[in-house]
């Protein structure tokens, strides 16, 4: 019986040993294995195929893609330290006379201004003249002689003869007079369409008087209204000088010398009749002038 329970005792003790053995195996420290780091290369992008020959990114994409990571590959610049500025002093220490003036005294080197402007400063700006030194740009169809349609005003839809091209840019055409009732005038080229055929104007010389300043009304003063003229309108009408009507009888004669040299004279002069219209299904856009 003793030797019976001396062997369970023994039994009892060897299975605890075994217990605390396999215990401090498990919590024994394992030395930790360093995982071997790798750099971390950025390869180029390369574009793959969607199917059909459509590809996913375009070239610029791809370029774009492609530049952005080879940027972040390489090596950061040494940041350099910043040079700080040599402190500027404010203030100067000032020694002063007089038992009772504390002998020393703080100034601003740069004393502050005793009085502001309320206003702010107007700088002067070249308003003046300033639109008139625009350099102009004219179409390179719109050469002297050729045949134009008028697109606004009160004579839109005749065609004209572009006699030339004034310096404020606008163009000065003519119908003549004696065949469409189109006088001496000028047009901005937004409002014209030009056409293939032209009147040969070789050996015309136009008046040099007939320029921008030439075209400008006088403005007349308003008269003092008395007390029977508060009430009353007064509408002036405009009516051509004696000048403006000698000088479109002498260029109406070269227009009419021109249009007789050209080919097919009669035919022209008959265009320049006629005026111009938009039938139904007729489109402008689709048109050849």
């Amino acid at each position: 019986m003793i030797q019976f329970l001396n062997l369970i005792v023994l039994f009892c003790l060897d299975f605890q040993f075994r217990i605390l053995v396999q215990s401090e195996y498990i919590m024994a420290p394992t030395a930790t294995k360093k995982k071997a780091t790798k750099q971390v290369v950025n390869k180029k992008v390369k574009n793959r195929d969607l199917g059909n020959g459509v590809l996913r990114w375009s070239r610029f994409k791809l370029k774009q893609k492609n530049s952005y990571r080879l940027k972040n590959v390489k090596a950061k610049k040494p940041v350099r330290p910043k040079k700080q500025p040599a402190k500027v002093a404010i203030t100067v220490v000032k020694q002063i006379g007089g038992a009772k003036n504390g002998g020393t005294r703080v100034v601003r080197v740069k004393k502050n201004r005793a009085s502001y402007a309320t206003k702010a400063k107007v700088t002067p700006r070249p308003s003046k003249n300033y639109f008139a030194k625009h350099t102009r740009y004219t179409r390179r169809t719109l050469v002297p002689g050729k045949v134009l349609i008028l697109l606004a005003g009160r004579h839109k839809g005749k065609r004209v003869v572009l006699l030339k091209v004034l310096k404020s840019g606008l163009l000065l055409v003519n119908g003549p007079f004696y065949l469409n009732s189109c006088p001496l005038r000028r047009i901005s080229q937004r409002y014209v369409i030009c056409t293939k055929t032209r009147v040969n104007l070789k050996g015309v010389t136009i008046p040099e008087h007939i320029n921008d300043t030439y075209f400008k009304r006088a403005e007349k003063k308003k008269p003092r209204k008395t007390e029977g003229d508060i009430f009353a309108k007064q509408e002036e009408k405009y009516a051509p000088s004696e000048q403006r009507k000698k000088d479109q009888i002498t260029v109406d004669k070269l227009v009419r010398e021109a249009i007789k040299k050209t080919h097919q004279g009669l035919l022209v002069s008959k265009y320049l009749k006629s005026n111009f219209a938009l039938r139904s299904h007729q489109y402008p856009h689709r048109m050849r002038f």
